[in-house]
């Protein structure tokens, strides 16, 4: 039956190799479960709810993916669209989160249309391959930085940003932090980090993820020796998973379904539908592109062969996110790490999806995790996906420098969707200018989009 379903004969691989590649997959990317509940409760969500909205899209996104691509790729609620969903369209535009929930489903409406009528195929083939090297290096750098202003690692200051320090933190946020609260928990993370680095170079299976535990019980430790004393009026709490309750699955009700489409017909909303619109699309291909490229899976012309069955997958995924109470569901460039184990099939994603549906009785330990444990995380994923800059031709400056502007765009402007939109603008318009783009044979659809992000630019 697994022969038949999967064909894994023909794609060179057995159950055996499929499951130890869902098992590692799953081990990579586990760490979502402790940060996606911890960004989106900061856009006033309840915590333990957005924990199992986050395990149950995983689990439903991953078997999508299994079942209409055959791929050996995992989904759940991207890093980098979480940070725009609760930091830029909540707290930043000041919307409401069931309005940007309400958003994140009616985009991805829009596209289960867009990928069964091939547009967001034909925007991934348009893209050229040293462009899509430079999105996976660009959201490696977005999501580092995130993961360092988490640590509090990086803080405001004088000079827009600073190292932490005890004094510093209390300028900026008008608090009395001390060593004991705020300064030991910057001090774990950078540990966290280099652990979790060592972990990495000792090719330790589930690095990211014993990276996290290692770094929490070292909390917990100090939390016992005094070193380390909770100050939940700063947001420093205690370091000990709550089973007073049990291993139940927290409810679902407090976000369940709670989409709210009064006023959808306006131009504010209007705009927050194009922004998720436009930020998940480009955030969607840039995943694909990281992960595709990261697993060697992309074709000699830098195609994905059956991407239309990995859209629709992550769209349908994504519509069905939103109405379970989470940001955009996407693929994981962590699934590469199952690949490497030799994951070729959907198989490996099946293994993964099951893994999800079982961690969902474990929300206490994954909820009580704190952000100083989950930050080396992010940086490290960073670091995974900033190694694509090998693949960019710096001895062609017309593709070398539309590159490092979309990469240096991400995280200075904090926004994914606008380094794509400089990258592909500077790409087009400096090729024109220097008389290469006919050599290059930059596609119609590459001078669409930079027409319509400069539009982007004069008009929203």
């Amino acid at each position: 039956m697994l022969e038949k379903v999967f064909r894994l004969k023909e794609n060179g691989t057995n159950a055996r190799t499929e499951i130890i590649a869902g098992i590692t997959t799953f081990m990579t990317m586990a760490y979502i479960l402790a940060v996606n509940p911890s960004v989106l409760a900061d856009a006033g969500m309840d915590q333990g709810a957005v924990f199992t909205a986050t395990a149950l899209a995983a689990l439903i996104g991953t078997l999508l993916m299994a079942f209409c691509a055959n791929y050996p790729f995992a989904l759940a609620p991207g890093m980098g669209l979480n940070a725009y969903f609760a930091y830029t369209v909540v707290l930043g535009m000041g919307y409401r989160w069931e309005v940007a929930l309400t958003a994140v489903f009616i985009e991805g409406i829009i596209f289960i249309v867009l990928s069964l009528t091939n547009v967001r195929e034909a925007i991934f083939n348009a893209i050229p391959q040293n462009l899509k090297a430079a999105v996976s290096v660009g959201i490696g750098l977005f999501i580092a930085f995130i993961g360092l202003q988490n640590a509090k690692i990086v803080i405001g200051g004088s000079t827009l940003l600073q190292l932490f320090s005890v004094e510093g933190y209390n300028e900026v946020n008008g608090v009395e932090a001390s060593f004991q609260d705020a300064g030991i928990t910057v001090l774990l993370a950078v540990i966290g980090i280099l652990i979790t680095g060592f972990l990495v170079i000792k090719n330790v299976k589930g690095n990211i993820l014993w990276g996290i535990l290692i770094t929490w019980i070292l909390g917990i430790i100090c939390q016992f020796t005094g070193l380390y004393v909770p100050n939940p009026e700063l947001g420093f709490y205690g370091l000990l998973p709550d089973f007073s309750s049990g291993l139940s699955i927290p409810s679902l009700s407090p976000i369940f379904a709670k989409l709210e489409f009064s006023g959808i017909f306006s131009l504010e909303f209007l705009v927050v539908i194009f922004a998720f619109l436009f930020v998940d699309m480009f955030d969607t291909i840039g995943t694909l592109i990281g992960v595709s490229s990261k697993a060697n899976m992309l074709d000699e012309n830098g195609r994905l062969t059956n991407i239309r069955g990995a859209l629709l997958a992550d769209a349908i995924a994504t519509t069905a996110g939103a109405v379970l109470g989470t940001s955009t569901t996407t693929t994981f460039v962590e699934s590469a790490s199952g690949v490497s184990e030799g994951g070729r099939t959907g198989l490996t994603a099946v293994t993964t999806a099951i893994l999800f549906g079982l961690a969902l009785f474990l929300s206490p330990i994954f909820l009580a995790i704190p952000s100083f444990a989950t930050a080396p995380a992010l940086v490290v994923v960073g670091f995974y996906m900033l190694t694509n800059v090998v693949n960019i031709d710096f001895n062609d400056v017309s593709e070398a420098l539309p590159c490092y502007i979309c990469i240096g765009a991400m995280p200075f402007f904090y926004s994914i969707s606008e380094g794509i939109s400089m990258g592909v603008i500077s790409y087009v318009v400096l090729n024109v200018m220097t008389g290469k783009a006919k050599e290059k044979k930059i596609s119609l659809l590459m001078y669409v989009l930079a027409v319509l992000f400069v539009l982007k630019y004069l008009f929203l």
